[in-house]
């Protein structure tokens, strides 16, 4: 593990919360998809990753959003297969203005899934045949999706409600029945890397992009799992590997993801920063005669450690149950004193006090509430496409998996940022798809960014010796990487 120097960054003045949303060290290391006891039981409900960054698309400026659930989707089972629960309520919340610091939602974009068969009088569940197109008569399993709107901006107790509209999944990508996720719409190669155009998208991603009223885009089906790490390393002693010997932890495997694009003039204009979570809820018992259940809320994500490398065991159930408004009362003690900075001290730096593991009031004002920040008012997020050396996609230019630790900033109109406007390109300022929230949070670690009169930047590089995924990612709609072949990919 090498650490390297980098030139100093000056704050001033920065207003508000956003100061700490953007300039706080993220001691702990990343999603691991495990993060409390009782969600590892409910596979469809386990919110493994929460996005959220700034796209622009014809003109049009959006919060692009995103929700995958389902972690360890071996590509290519059956008979049964993996989908969306329809007993599960998926939602992405939005929050602004007073309800980001108290972290209540604003804004809720619900999603309602439901499953049908063509055929029941047959083994094969998805496939009777080679897909060709969405909904065709070889696609057995179809599932649909609506999109409901709750607005509270007015009033908190008697939100407006809106249906956005409806849409398909695509199928799953099991290989030779479904081609045309794969390289040469060829059954038996690797799944399609990314690419910078629509156009260009496989045939079922593409006809599965979904127009919806007042603007909004949605996707909802398998994807490739973003997510690159060593969490096997992590959760053994905090012993990384070395030289060319990598492990990622979720290479060869998909979840289910959810992505929406916002309009920001849906949510209040782009002169503001805002807050993302997710939830998912099971229902509870059915309301007698009025069509419809009541729920309770199973899971919830925010940032991509906060759970797993915060929260005691006795309260990891605690913080999926509950909302973003009880972080304060329930678990800032675990951001004020974390344990895993000082785990960090013991396994890595020999019981020397690198890491400040007390009074981390800085913690507290990016973790407490637990909402993903996103600063509107930039111009789009740099994304990763499939690598900066790539042949086609490249990564965006100036884009850095390290976010600001790689010098990869963005200019925000609404705050000095770390001075001038300076903002990270990348999480902590949202979450990107090829952010390497693993490196930047430990480099965060290591530097004092407490001290904003003179910050010292710390870049750790190749911390888990995981540097990129294992396909590349999508510079359009839906972002996502493409579902990997049940018949052509490989684990680690």
């Amino acid at each position: 593990m090498s650490v390297k120097p980098k030139a100093a960054l000056r704050q001033s003045g920065l207003a508000l919360a956003l100061g700490l949303a953007l300039a706080t060290p993220m001691i702990g290391l990343a999603s691991s998809h495990m993060d409390a006891p009782s969600i590892t039981r409910d596979d469809p409900a386990n919110t493994t990753d929460v996005y959220a960054f700034v796209a622009e698309s014809d003109g049009v400026k959006y919060l692009s959003t995103a929700l995958a659930v389902y972690p360890f989707e071996e590509p290519g089972i059956g008979p049964n297969a993996y989908d969306f629960d329809p007993e599960v309520r998926y939602e992405i919340h939005v929050a602004v203005d007073d309800d980001l610091v108290a972290g209540r939602p604003t804004y809720t974009y619900r999603f309602d899934f439901d499953t049908e068969y063509k055929n029941e009088q047959t083994i094969l569940q998805g496939y009777t045949g080679v897909i060709n197109d969405v909904d065709d008569d070889a696609q057995n399993r179809v599932q649909t999706y609506k999109v409901t709107k709750i607005d509270r901006s007015r009033s908190p107790f008697r939100p407006n409600v809106t249906v956005l509209g409806e849409a398909i999944v695509p199928p799953n990508n099991q290989g030779i029945a479904t081609p045309f996720y794969n390289q040469g719409n060829d059954g038996e190669a690797p799944a399609k890397n990314g690419v910078d155009r629509i156009e260009d998208l496989d045939r079922y991603t593409r006809a599965s992009i979904a127009e919806l009223s007042s603007g909004y885009l949605a996707f909802a089906g398998q994807r490739d799992d973003g997510f690159y790490a060593d969490i096997q390393a992590i959760f053994d002693l905090l012993s990384f590997r070395g030289g060319d010997d990598r492990f990622d932890s979720q290479g060869g495997y998909n979840v289910h993801t959810i992505v929406l694009n916002i309009p920001v003039d849906e949510i209040g204009g782009d002169l503001q920063q805002v807050g993302v979570f997710a939830t998912t809820s099971r229902p509870v018992f059915s309301v007698l005669g009025a069509g419809r259940s009541l729920h309770r809320q199973v899971g919830r994500q925010g940032n991509p450690l906060f759970a797993e490398g915060f929260i005691a065991i006795e309260d990891k159930d605690r913080y999926n149950r509950t909302m973003p408004t009880a972080d304060r009362r329930l678990f800032s003690q675990y951001a004020l004193r974390p344990e895993l900075a000082g785990l960090i001290n013991a396994l890595l730096f020999n019981g020397e006090p690198v890491v400040n593991a007390t009074d981390r009031t800085d913690l507290a004002g990016i973790f407490i509430p637990d909402l993903i920040k996103v600063d509107l008012s930039t111009g789009p997020a740099r994304l990763a496409g499939n690598g900066a050396n790539a042949a086609t996609n490249a990564d965006d230019e100036g884009f850095s998996r390290l976010g600001i630790f790689g010098g990869d900033v963005l200019q925000s109109r609404i705050s000095d940022g770390f001075g001038d406007g300076v903002v990270p390109g990348g999480w902590p300022n949202g979450r990107r798809f090829g952010d390497d929230v693993v490196d930047i949070a430990v480099s965060a670690a290591l530097s004092d960014l407490r001290d904003l009169n003179n910050l010292q930047i710390q870049v750790a590089d190749g911390i888990d010796n995981v540097s990129e995924n294992d396909i590349g990612y999508n510079k359009v709609f839906p972002y996502a990487a493409t579902p990997l072949n049940g018949r052509n990919h490989g684990h680690h």
